[in-house]
């Protein structure tokens, strides 16, 4: 992840982060804006930032009729408007809720439209979009390994977790102060790296990890290792 941008139901304020997304990454995903309601514009600002026309989808609008069958079974207004994408957008089947995500690819770009809320979120990015990203994207394994220091202060601890961040370039090293710089000073270090393999990574991590620890130690701190996942 590169950028995270929030912005109000706007359309010429998300159209603006859309434009802003496909000059930077190959793939930019939005969440929320697809629902029946006036404010739910998102798929408006996609549209308006990859300059195609918000058309009626078929396939969008049989698997909003399907939804909707084993309610009431009608179709308002409101309802078919979470059938309205940009044009060329293939719908992507919310296995929760109502509102169909959508997926555009543009000049080597994606873009893709999720729902807002988080467990509808949660299972189309699985069943639907992780499947394609892992097909665009090199085989990548991700560990993170953390500890728990005590009695180091993170301004003293700073330089060794600069140092740990700079052994490698897929290697993020991040110190979380959870006691007090000047009383009790309770650090949390937790350390991501990724590598083709698993066994790479957990060497990168631990490798990274060891350097705080053994900085740490040197001014008398506490170490609690985890295990790594």
């Amino acid at each position: 992840v590169i950028r995270i941008d929030t912005v109000p139901d706007d359309v010429d304020a998300i159209a603006e982060a859309v434009r802003m997304g496909v000059e930077r990454a190959s793939v930019v995903v939005t969440t929320g804006g697809l629902g029946p309601t006036y404010d739910d514009v998102t798929l408006e600002g996609v549209a308006r930032a990859l300059g195609r026309r918000l058309v009626l989808n078929e396939e969008a609008l049989s698997m909003i009729r399907e939804f909707y069958s084993r309610i009431d079974g009608r179709l308002t207004e409101e309802r078919v408007k979470m059938a309205m994408l940009p044009e060329g957008a293939r719908p992507l089947r919310n296995p929760v809720g109502a509102a169909p995500g959508a997926l555009i690819e543009c000049g080597g770009r994606i873009v893709a439209s999720l729902p807002g809320v988080p467990r509808e979120m949660e299972a189309m990015f699985l069943e639907k979009l992780e499947p394609v990203l892992k097909r665009l994207a090199p085989p990548v394994s991700i560990v993170e390994c953390g500890a728990t220091i005590k009695g180091v202060p993170e301004s003293i601890l700073a330089p060794h977790v600069k140092r740990a961040a700079r052994t490698g370039e897929r290697v993020y090293v991040k110190s979380h102060p959870k006691g007090s710089e000047a009383g009790a000073p309770v650090i949390e270090v937790r350390v991501l790296a990724s590598a083709p393999t698993r066994e790479e990574a957990l060497k990168s991590a631990l490798e990274a990890l060891r350097i705080v620890e053994r900085g740490a130690a040197e001014h008398g701190g506490e170490v609690s290792e985890e295990d790594c996942s």
